[in-house]
Parts: C-alpha cells; structure tokens; sequence
C-alpha cells in the first residue's frame, strides 16, 4: 500500500511540475520549485511543498497565483492520470531548501573563519601537540 502511495505522490509532482512549466502563465508565479507531495490516508488532498525563489513577498504572490490555479491544475492532473476521485491540491510554503542554502552559508563561513584564524598563525588547542607527534 504504501508504495502506491509514493508512486502517486511522485506522478502528481511530476504532472504539477509539467503543467506549472507548459501551460500556467501567470505572472504571480515566479520561480517555484515542488519540494514534495503528501497523500493523507484516504487519498483525498495532496500537500505540495513549495519553494520560491525570492523573498517572502515573492513567496506569497506565488502562493496566491498557485490558489488561482489550483482548480485548472487539479483537472490537467486528474485527466492525465485518470483517477477516478482527483484529490484536493493543497499548496504550502516548504523553506526546507531554503534552510539547507542558510546551513550551507554557515558553514563555509565558519570553514573561512578557521582558515582565517589557521592563516594568522593561531592555532587550535591541541594542534601543537599532534603536529610534534607526527
């Protein structure tokens, strides 16, 4: 059961995706990525993760062009898979690659930090010592 589930998760990201690219044309849209797709039990709505890029008034004009269209979206999907019962779209602001560009920031700032400090000859606690070990 639970592969059918992922199957149709991954099929209604993959239509959305195509539809959003060919056939929406609004300007409210901007750069939108689909992060994922959640089924609930009965089939009968679907989460989409969104990821806009922008900032967080370009985030929720897309939101509103995506409610705009959901309907249109919704019929494309359910023709395409013909489903008998096409469940209800629910769109979602989802900052996870958001959150994953900010980590990666952190990160190479702190990497540029050590080597900073690495480059001005202070060294870490402990270095000395494994240096003359070696």
């Amino acid at each position: 059961m639970a592969y059918r589930k992922e199957k149709l998760e991954e099929q209604i990201k993959r239509l959305v995706s195509e539809i959003l690219i060919r056939d929406i044309k609004d300007p409210r849209i901007g750069f939108v990525t689909l992060t994922g797709v959640e089924l609930n039990a009965d089939y009968s709505v679907a989460s989409i993760g969104v990821s806009v890029l922008g900032d967080e008034r370009e985030l929720r004009r897309s939101l509103e062009g995506l409610e705009s269209a959901r309907g249109y979206i919704q019929s494309r999907v359910g023709k395409a898979m013909r489903l008998r019962h096409t469940p209800k779209f629910d769109f979602f602001p989802d900052s996870s690659i958001a959150e994953g560009v900010r980590m990666v920031g952190l990160l190479d700032s702190l990497e540029s930090e050590d080597s900073a400090e690495r480059a001005s000859g202070d060294e870490l606690p402990g270095e000395d010592e494994a240096a003359e070990e070696d």
